[in-house]
């Protein structure tokens, strides 16, 4: 498991805005500390989140911290070049208002990845998965419902992924982070509900009638969830060790 140490940092100025370009934004800027704060770096990683030991062709996410950063990022790779399709290539039935949105949507995802890419590379060098290859072909984009219901798993699937990898994050910055990145894919993941079937968007299939909570899926579980969606096999049996 990935050990946590100490370095500190220069003052600088309060966290930038969301939309300053990724190259500008440290992780801390992001997570709406200052550069000054004491920063948390990640170190001494195992050698076995490396993908050495790894069949051919398969991606290990790692454990430790990095393990749960890399499980995000793989996650946020899938949704990305998602919406950057529906984008590309709306479908016919769609309606103005919805294109709009789903522009907006497509950038969210395409901040949360290219963050995550920046945060990994900055805090655990060499320890980043590779670019996965998406794979869409179950998925008609000319299609209003084809959409939607992708859109609805990848949502719904996100959400219940960051709820219950939070625990697993010893970094308390990351677990800020990993808090604000699932408001925003819940709310994702509540408007597409709602375009499917009006009122829906907290019923008793995402959101515990007996705790009020939104559902939680252990990393294993999302990944052999996505699995189809992505073309190289990945393993999650590590992250939270």
């Amino acid at each position: 498991m990935s050990n946590i140490t100490k370095s500190g940092g220069d003052d600088a100025e309060f966290a930038k805005p969301l939309y300053t370009p990724i190259k500008r934004r440290s992780f801390f800027m992001y997570a709406g500390a200052t550069a000054g704060a004491t920063a948390l770096l990640l170190s001494g990683c195992d050698d076995d989140d490396n993908n050495d030991s790894m069949t051919p062709g398969t991606v290990s996410l790692g454990s430790g911290d990095v393990g749960v950063l890399n499980y995000a990022y793989a996650l946020e790779q899938l949704e990305a070049a998602f919406y950057a399709q529906v984008k590309a290539t709306p479908a016919a039935d769609f309606s103005a208002v919805e294109k709009d949105y789903f522009s907006q949507v497509a950038a969210h995802e395409a901040i949360h990845r290219d963050f995550l890419k920046a945060a990994i590379n900055r805090d655990a060098p060499g320890k980043i998965i590779q670019d996965l290859t998406p794979v869409f072909s179950s998925i008609d984009f000319t299609k209003r419902a084809s959409v939607l219901a992708t859109a609805k798993t990848f949502e719904d699937l996100g959400v219940a992924a960051y709820n219950g990898a939070g625990k697993y994050l010893k970094t308390p910055a990351y677990l800020v982070v990993a808090g604000k990145i699932v408001s925003v894919e819940a709310r994702h993941a509540a408007y597409v509900r709602d375009l499917i079937a009006n009122g829906s968007f907290a019923d008793d299939s995402i959101v515990d009638a007996a705790t009020g909570l939104d559902k939680a899926m252990e990393p294993v579980d999302v990944i052999n969830a996505a699995q189809s969606f992505i073309q190289q096999k990945i393993d999650a049996s590590s992250v939270g060790k």
